[in-house]
């Protein structure tokens, strides 16, 4: 399993990319993992702010439906139409495929989301 050490995760599963003054938020491969194959991501609302740990949208697999959160408080900027038609890609790339982007209030938020090493170390809690 991946962990790419250019991002950073939360305990609920998604991963979190400063993309400029944005940050692009995807679910992680363990994530993709759990849920199995993908069939629907969606119901991310442009222009809604929200605080860290509110619902930011939902992912549907073949077999469980889960909410993404908001990893930071701040405000959803834009949602990646491709995952509207060709969902299934976060089975192949979970990690090149960003769900939705968005502003933080502020990016100093980033230093509470957890590491690679942290975040891998979460997962082995889970069992």
């Amino acid at each position: 399993m991946e962990f790419p050490q250019s991002l950073k995760y939360t305990k609920t599963h998604e991963w979190v990319k400063q993309d400029g003054d944005s940050l692009l938020v995807g679910i992680s491969e363990a994530a993709q993992d759990m849920l199995g194959e993908i069939v629907f991501v969606g119901e991310v609302k442009v222009g809604e702010s929200l605080a860290a740990g509110d619902t930011a949208g939902v992912v549907e697999s073949v077999k469980a439906a889960s909410d993404i959160y908001a990893p930071v408080d701040g405000e959803i900027l834009e949602f990646n139409g491709a995952l509207e038609t060709e969902p299934q890609k976060l089975n192949q790339s979970p990690y090149e495929l960003w769900i939705y982007r968005m502003k933080p209030r502020s990016m100093a938020d980033l230093d509470r989301l957890l590491d690679p090493a942290a975040y891998q170390a979460t997962l082995g809690a889970e069992k």
